[in-house]
Order: C-alpha cells, then structure tokens, then sequence
C-alpha cells in the first residue's frame, strides 16, 4: 500500500512516522507547503517527498492522509473522492457548514472513504468509560463534566485560521460526549472569556469557554476549555449515573492537586500537551484508517460524525454571540438534510 501524507507538521510527522514502520505500508509520499520540511522528514523515514499536492494524485497512491491548515481540509477531501482515493483527515472537515456539507456530499457520490481524526475514540480511558456507559454499570447517566485544557496558547498567527475555541477544540469534546453517550447533543447554552492575552480578542476568539449541553434523553452535560492552563495539559471526563461514577484521565500525570490534607499531591511529570498526552491514539486511529482502507474494519469516525460535532461548536458560536440558549435544530446539516 502506498499513502500520500499531504502536510508534515507536528502532527503530520506523527502520523507520517506511525504509517512508515506500518507492516502493511510498503511507501510513503509526503508533501508539504514547508518543501523542505517535507524532504527533511522523508529523509529521515526513508521515505519520498513530492514537490507539491499534484504530485502525491499524478504518481499514485492507495490512500491519502491530511494533515493541513484546516482551509485546505475540504478541497482536498473533494480531490481526493473524485479520484477515488480512501481519506484520514485531521479535524475539522472545513471552519464552516456550508464547506463541510460539500465535502461529505462528494465522498458519498464518490462512495469513498472519509476517517475523521478524533484520536479520543482510541483511548483506552475513553473506551473504557464508553464500555461502562453503555453496559449499565454507571445506571441512569444524569451528569458528565468534560474538561480540555492547553498549558500554553498557540502562535497568535493561528488563532485566525483555527475557527475557534469551539471548533478547534472543544469540538473534542463535542464529539467525546456523544461517542461516549450514545445520545445526540439537542441544545447548547455558552459562553466565552477573551480576559487574557489580546491576541485573542484581536482574532475575535475567546481564551476561556464553557457550554451546558442537554441530550436527548435529559442528560446535562457541561464542557469547559481554555488555553492558558499553566498547570499542564488537562483533558478529563467524568461520568455521574444514580449507581456510580467515574472519570477518565485522572493519573499520576494529571495536572491538579487537591487541598484536602489527605488527599493526592501534585503530578511530578503533568502533562504537557496533546501529543505526548494521545501519542498512543494516534497511532491507533492510522492502524484503524489501514484496517478501515483493507476492509478488515468499518470506518470508526466517518463525515456525518464529524459534522454533528462541528454542528454543535456552530451552535456554541451562536449562543455565545446572542446570549441564548440555542436548539441544534436552529443549525444547518442535520442527518436528514444529507444525501444518502
């Protein structure tokens, strides 16, 4: 099997390295804006690098994998459908409804493949507390908390082009809710801090947000990120149901303490971000992706996924702007509106 690996950034790299020592992969064919981050990277895998996007379509690949600025996401997803090529695209499929709707819709006239990289379905804390939600173990789930924080902001050159806070990362948790759940996320109330740096204010974000989510079943849900955890990267989820509860990512590495004079002290090693913190899931998402391209699997996070997240980030953005409770039916691209 041949891949085309277009982008070699951070996570680019991890995924390029991930694909290189694959069994079932015999090449790589990696592309970068960065030209000589690209040939720098293949040189060290052993790997070829292409001169541009053109190249990894005109040599020949089995599958292709994106790990771009996201506002190349959709056009390529759409170039790469029409030439009936299998996707792994990083998150999100594009910053708007309108793209994203667009790209699904030529994979499925395609009738290619899209895998989305929402790495958290791959962790064994997550599955884990996905197996106990879904077994009965917790009873009546009434309450989840989930909670990403960044020990340190992104480039102020980023922050533009993320789409933000709400769709460049609590869209995790967006999608995390409801993997985990088994329930559809019906309404969202939000709200939003710029009080730090002003380089967020300058690119019309927020540093610090939090939303109530309801499902459908009546489950409250409440989802809270920031940028500016200086503690470490903290990403949990806890789970409340009328017969036990239960949290996901609390280590030896989490970075909080307690008060309480017996209670755990602070971690040694916190975390210090989201490669080190997921580097094991996102290797198990490419594994899966080969699997998913050699029909071993079914495709664990295809495009509609994607869009129900990205759904409720827009909801988000709405209620944050008009101070609102907001109905994820107000927004664009429920289920029923999609082709197929």
């Amino acid at each position: 099997m041949r891949i085309g690996v277009i982008g070699t950034g951070r996570i680019g790299t991890v995924h390029a390295n991930t694909l290189s020592r694959h069994r079932d992969v015999g090449s790589l064919i990696l592309t970068d804006a960065d030209v000589t981050r690209a040939q720098e990277l293949a040189h060290r895998l052993g790997e070829t690098a292409a001169p541009g996007v053109d190249e990894i379509f005109r040599w020949g690949v089995d599958a292709v994998v994106i790990t771009t600025a996201t506002s190349a996401h959709a056009e390529l997803i759409g170039r790469a459908a029409r030439s009936g090529l299998p996707v792994f695209c990083e998150k999100p499929i594009a910053l708007d409804l309108p793209g994203t709707l667009q790209a699904i819709a030529e994979v499925e006239a395609a009738g290619t493949i899209l895998q989305m990289g929402f790495q958290r379905r791959f962790d064994k804390g997550y599955t884990g507390a996905r197996e106990a939600v879904r077994s009965g173990r917790l009873g009546r789930l009434h309450t989840v908390r989930a909670v990403t924080s960044d020990q340190a902001p992104p480039p102020a050159a980023y922050l533009p082009q993320s789409g933000g806070l709400y769709r460049d990362t609590l869209i995790h948790d967006f999608d995390i809710v409801r993997w985990v759940t088994g329930r559809e996320i019906v309404e969202v109330y939000a709200a939003g801090s710029d009080a730090g740096p002003p380089m967020f204010r300058a690119a019309g974000d927020v540093d610090t947000g939090a939303a109530l989510l309801t499902l459908d079943d009546g489950t409250l849900a409440t989802a809270t990120a920031t940028r500016l955890n200086g503690a470490g990267y903290d990403v949990r989820m806890e789970l409340a149901g009328e017969r036990d509860q239960i949290v996901v990512g609390l280590d030896d590495r989490t970075p909080i303490a307690s008060t309480e004079p017996t209670g755990p002290p602070a971690a040694d090693k916190p975390w210090t971000g989201f490669v080190e913190r997921f580097g094991p899931s996102y290797e198990a998402e490419l594994i899966a992706f080969v699997e998913v391209v050699r029909g071993e699997r079914a495709n664990p996070c295809d495009g509609r996924e994607a869009l129900q997240a990205l759904r409720v980030a827009e909801a988000c953005e709405v209620s944050r702007r008009d101070r609102r409770p907001v109905r994820l039916a107000e927004i664009p691209g429920a289920a029923e509106s999609l082709p197929g």
